[in-house]
């Protein structure tokens, strides 16, 4: 009887175990209280704890019983926009200010995908924009400037 691996499944749970990790190690910069008054580093210790568990048993899943599973090709446009975009915001949000920033993370990230054409990318970047300037600034009142200090608002 032949064992397959599957590389994907593996590759998954490590992924988990190391974000589980990492909130476990961050939260133990908290109070851990106890079981009967939970401390502020009681939930991410939990939630990091149960992360780090669920990768191990995909890790154990794809060593054990994994599927041969192909990845085919990367798609290094859609990589290199999404990875692009995130920066974007997360460098420029402050200073450009939450609406053109939403709008060229959005337009970035819809064009990842090489079916979709310029109009359909600016229309769904414009909804997207409308709709997280809703939620984010206007629901959730979050202290984040429309306008930023580079447009000279």
């Amino acid at each position: 009887m032949e064992r397959r691996r599957s590389f994907p499944d593996v590759l998954a749970g490590g992924i988990f175990v190391l974000i589980g990790g990492a909130f476990v190690v961050g939260s133990l910069r908290y109070e851990l209280g106890t079981p009967l008054r939970m401390g502020p580093g009681a939930f991410p210790l939990l939630v990091g704890a149960t992360v780090a568990v669920l990768g191990l048993a995909i890790i154990f899943k794809g060593l054990i019983a994994g599927e041969v599973i192909s990845f085919g090709p990367i798609p290094w446009r859609a990589v290199a926009l999404i990875v692009l975009a995130v920066l974007f915001f997360g460098l420029t949000v402050r200073r450009l200010g939450f609406v053109p920033t939403s709008a060229v993370t959005a337009l970035l990230t819809t064009l990842a995908s090489s079916r979709v054409r310029l109009l359909t990318a600016v229309a769904v970047a414009a909804g997207l924009t409308v709709a997280s300037t809703l939620i984010f600034v206007v629901g959730l009142q979050l202290r984040i400037p429309l306008w930023g200090p580079w447009l000279g608002f």
